[in-house]
């Protein structure tokens, strides 16, 4: 016999007295007057038992649904004073009744007072114990019924499955069907399907699926909505489409998770097109569709998705409202989250935490900190997503000191610290790039049995790699129980970090599954270290994958790519792609078409591009001046950098970087002193080393020598390479060999093993025609082991980009081309060129032998486009003038300094490089 602990409660004689007839009264919600009257009278006055049984049974499921421990006792004791308390009818609803008020005791109490429990009695009391958490108990009575029918396996199965105890639920569902006396029925199923959805269990979900089947339940909608909802959770959403399409009258509810699902698998638009066809919707469904537009950054959308709704008459709630807020924080959309703030105010949610919560995210994310921690303040319940979403703000916005003090007053708040509140404050560390701090929270995590939990894992290795600590991030990555995609993307990227390309790329093999995110940190790993092809190589085998489509961060690595090695050719199809794709008009992907076809020497394309562009940020300002600057069209860097002033849009430094370079390769003195000092006079700049590198570059070229010295001097900060090199490429040109040899000696103390400065300054010496001097720099060079870096160029031909290197001797077509280039050589010295230099070994620099291969094999309308890695020789320069007038022949050279168009004989630098 079933045999539990119990509080003694049972209303004696003597608690019934404590109710007479005259004091006992059940109130009107609970029993009508007359009722009332009749439940006071002697049980003999005629009253017969069913009708007093039935007036019983209503008052406790009324007492029930009010839960009124109260009132429940008084019924108890009432019932008891009438002599009905042995009524196992009535006992059952007392079980029920009691249950519902929350008290373990008089359950258990009335259960041992039946003499003859029923299967009823049993199912109630296994009901009761579960819905008060007594899950123990209730296994233990299930296990001592002496009969089970269908609901008390059902009642079991579900208790474990509201407990989230679906493998539990499982297992009882199997024994269900093992048991001889007891078939399964549509409930049985429904619950089950439940279960293997909240596992995942797509397998198991296969065969409750095929046995339903059998048993022919397959029809019922309960259990139509059950397996669609399996199918749905376990991203099986064809097979859930095919479920759905044949139902007659889907619900709302499988409408919505439809929905939902194919939000996940087919992107926005599918889950619109469902939505559409919808023929009526609720709230749920409206907030489905304006959380699936605000999640998948779809912010504007979801915006007009809302006002829709609001158009048809549908009430938002604060989930609404918290979707919405999402998606103005998305969109940086402060205006609409200020209007959204003003409609919560007038209503009952200004106090919902949700509600708050999603304000507090929308402003610091606006960066208003001021306001999002006044709403936080005003919040009278705050849980640990509110203080999370102000933690994260704060970090976000460089504040990762505030954000420390604030997870330490959540703690003093006995706050419940969660995975995510970690995840948020060792990203704080991350950012601040406190080793030892994070190494404290990791610690913490530990104690806390925080460190096993994937979010906070990955915040870990994140923090330890933006620390430099690769290897203790390497350690925490093989000590992971458990990994997701975040993991394996974080681990590669601090293998690119370091510069080992070749285990990020053994990481990305290893990766159980891929996204973009993943394609596109390998992707970047490798054009960030030089290995362009391999980047590229990667690009065509992404295209193969069937469920990763490029993005905009794909399409700008793969565009800065192409820009720095000139692929023009390659960089044009990728443009074709974008415009396929719909992306074109995304404005990161057109400011890295415009870089792109800068630096391809392409800047009528750029502008194009630029003009096109409906919303310009500053990025795409900065990219067009800075385009126009480097090949030499400094007067259009003025243009286009005072039409962004015009815009009312504020310059930062690297505006100004652009449009001072402008003015220094078009020798625009007077322009460049002038928006020198606009900077800190007109936009409180203050000038950095680049900005102070152009200006000497600038006066230098000019011949101001002295002034150009006097600005060095009179820097604020310690000048950097970038300055004193620029002085000394302007002493070779004006033969200034006093303050070369100054440049030189503050260039050897800040880079002694540049070689580039010591070739400079050799080349000084030996136009100046002190050769006895030029012969010690390089001898110095040799001994202290510096060697000039070998000049390489390259062109790209047929998609593929061919390098050369002085002297070449490995290319396949080498032959032909030293043949090309000699007779090219011939015919230019027959119109005047003359090889100035005493050597002659210029005569097979690498940007020759490229343009000569450019002449092999391009056609003549084409431009051909070269880069090289080093400043172009004069001999070089003077070649490519006279190839451009003999030959008719547009060339575009960039060097390690600028860009030359040659044509007609006629440089873009005007022969002052």
């Amino acid at each position: 016999m079933f045999s539990l602990s119990w509080r003694p409660l049972r209303p004696s004689s003597s608690f019934c007295l404590l109710f007479p007839c005259c004091l006992f009264h059940i109130d009107a919600n609970i029993l009508p007057m007359e009722n009332t009257n009749a439940l006071c009278k002697p049980a003999i006055d005629g009253t017969s038992y069913m009708t007093l049984s039935s007036m019983f049974a209503q008052a406790m499921k009324t007492c029930k649904a009010l839960q009124s421990m109260v009132d429940a006792q008084k019924i108890h004791a009432r019932l008891v004073s009438v002599g009905l308390d042995s009524s196992v009818f009535l006992q059952n609803h007392l079980l029920d009744m009691y249950s519902s008020c929350g008290s373990i005791g008089d359950t258990l109490q009335v259960f041992h007072e039946i003499r003859s429990p029923n299967v009823f009695s049993w199912n109630n009391l296994i009901t009761g114990l579960a819905n008060l958490g007594q899950l123990g108990r209730a296994r233990q009575a299930f296990d001592e019924m002496p009969k089970r029918d269908s609901v008390s396996w059902n009642t079991m199965m579900n208790a474990y499955f509201q407990n989230e105890m679906s493998e539990e639920a499982l297992h009882i569902f199997i024994s269900m069907r093992r048991d001889g006396d007891c078939n399964l029925d549509p409930l049985s199923f429904s619950i089950g399907m439940k279960a293997c959805a909240s596992l995942k269990n797509l397998a198991l979900g296969f065969q409750l699926h095929g046995l339903l089947m059998k048993f022919d339940y397959e029809w019922d909608p309960y259990i139509e909505t059950s397996i669609l909802d399996l199918y749905i959770k376990c991203e099986a959403v064809d097979l859930a489409s095919l479920i759905f399409e044949r139902m007659v009258a889907p619900s709302l509810f499988c409408w919505n998770s439809m929905i939902l699902g194919c939000s996940k698998s087919y992107g926005v638009e599918a889950a619109l097109k469902l939505f559409r066809r919808m023929p009526e919707k609720d709230i749920v469904s409206w907030n489905t569709i304006i959380s699936i537009l605000s999640q998948h950054g779809c912010g504007k959308h979801a915006i007009y998705m809302f006002m829709e709704m609001e158009n048809q008459g549908v009430i938002p709630n604060s989930m609404t409202y918290a979707s919405v807020l999402c998606a103005c924080a998305s969109l940086l959309d402060l205006d609409w989250g200020k209007h959204l703030q003003a409609r919560i105010v007038r209503s009952w949610f200004s106090s919902d935490v949700f509600v708050g919560t999603a304000l507090i995210d929308m402003y610091a994310k606006c960066g208003y900190l001021e306001s999002a921690t006044r709403i936080f303040n005003y919040l009278p319940d705050r849980n640990a997503v509110s203080w999370t979403s102000l933690i994260t703000g704060f970090a976000k916005l460089g504040f990762e000191g505030e954000a420390l003090l604030l997870f330490n007053q959540m703690r003093l708040a006995s706050v419940v610290v969660d995975q995510f509140t970690l995840a948020s404050v060792l990203g704080a560390c991350s950012s601040k790039k406190d080793l030892g701090l994070g190494v404290q929270f990791h610690a913490y995590t530990i104690k806390n049995g925080y460190d096993s939990l994937v979010p906070v894992a990955n915040a870990l290795l994140t923090m330890y790699t933006k620390c430099g600590s690769v290897e203790i991030a390497k350690l925490l990555f093989s000590k992971m129980p458990v990994r997701d995609i975040i993991s394996w993307t974080t681990i590669m990227t601090a293998y690119s970090q370091i510069g080992d390309v070749d285990n990020a790329h053994i990481v990305f093999k290893e990766m159980p599954q891929r996204n973009i995110v993943a394609w596109n940190c390998m992707l970047a790993a490798y054009i960030q270290h030089g290995h362009v092809e391999e980047g590229l190589k990667m690009y065509m085998a992404m295209l193969k994958e069937d469920n990763v489509n490029p993005d905009w961060i794909t399409f700008a690595t793969l565009l800065s790519a192409c820009g720095e090695v000139a692929a023009l050719n390659l960089g044009n199809q990728i443009v074709a792609h974008i415009v396929k794709e719909g992306l074109n008009i995304d404005v990161s992907v057109a400011n890295a078409m415009v870089t792109m076809y800068s630096k391809c020497g392409r800047v009528e394309e750029a502008h194009d591009i630029f003009h096109s562009i409906t919303d310009k940020d500053l990025v795409s300002w900065n990219a067009m001046i800075t385009g126009y600057g480097q090949n030499g069209k400094g007067k259009k860097a003025i243009e286009i950098f005072e039409g962004l002033l015009s815009t009312g849009t504020q310059p930062d430094y690297i505006s100004f970087i652009g449009v001072l370079s402008g003015c220094s390769h078009s020798g625009l003195v007077s322009e460049g002193k002038y928006y020198f000092n606009s900077m800190m006079k007109d936009h409180n700049i203050s000038p950095r080393s680049e900005h102070f590198a152009c200006m000497v570059d600038l006066l230098s070229r000019a011949g101001l020598l002295s002034e150009a010295k006097m600005m060095i001097d009179e820097m604020p900060s310690e000048p950097g390479a970038g300055v004193w090199g620029a002085l000394l490429g302007a002493c070779r040109i004006h033969k200034n060999i006093e303050l070369a040899e100054c440049a030189m000696k503050r260039l050897i103390e800040l880079d002694p093993s540049d070689s580039g400065s010591y070739v400079l300054l050799a080349n000084i010496y030996a136009e100046a025609g002190k050769t006895d001097v030029e012969a010690k720099v390089r001898k110095v060079m040799k001994e202290r082991g510096i060697r000039k870096n070998p000049g390489c160029s390259w062109i790209e031909v047929d998609s593929r980009v061919h390098v050369f290197t002085v002297d070449e001797a490995n290319h396949p077509r080498i032959k032909e081309v030293y043949t090309m280039l000699d007779e090219v050589i011939k015919k230019i010295t027959e119109k005047g060129y003359v090889n100035k230099t005493s050597s002659g070994l210029e005569r097979y620099h690498s940007e020759k032998l490229a343009v000569a291969f450019g002449l092999m094999s391009l056609p003549s309308w084409k431009p051909i486009s070269i880069i090289k890695n080093l400043r172009i020789c004069a001999d070089c320069h003077m070649v490519m003038k006279f190839i451009s007038l003999v030959l008719s022949r547009d060339l575009i050279v960039r060097d390690a300094n600028r860009f030359h168009h040659f044509r007609g004989g006629c440089c873009s630098c005007r022969d002052y490089w």
